[in-house]
């Protein structure tokens, strides 16, 4: 079974649906246990890329499972939403003009979150 006639999806996303698959279980999946949990056409090697672009990126560990791996998601949602938005930051020497960006585009409730944050405030 291939997805050769599939539809080209956007960068990430498959990614992100293998991600939200890990995080609903709690527990580590093999990649056939990913295929099902995600009810999807996509082959089971398909799956195995994914993960494995996953665990070069830091995004899962992964451990011994029978002749493959199960893999287990190295952080929650929101670690990964940070980490991602620390990886952009760091990709521009201009690092006043991006945040000064960022915050300029946030909404009122956000701002003011982020400098609750930063006053020492809770999250």
């Amino acid at each position: 079974m291939t997805d050769s006639g599939a539809e080209r999806r956007p960068a990430g996303e498959l990614e992100s649906s293998v991600l939200a698959a890990l995080w609903t279980a709690g527990k580590p999946l093999t990649p056939g246990q990913v295929q099902q949990a995600l009810g999807t056409s996509l082959a089971r090697t398909t799956i195995t890329t994914i993960l494995s672009r996953l665990y070069e990126k830091g995004s899962v560990t992964r451990r011994r499972s029978g002749r493959g791996y199960a893999y287990t998601p190295t952080e929650d949602a929101a670690g990964l939403t940070a980490r991602r938005m620390h990886s952009e930051l760091e990709k521009d020497e201009d690092r006043s003009t991006v945040l000064a960006r960022f915050v300029s585009q946030l909404r009122d409730e956000d701002e003011q979150l982020l400098r609750s944050l930063l006053e020492g405030g809770a999250e």
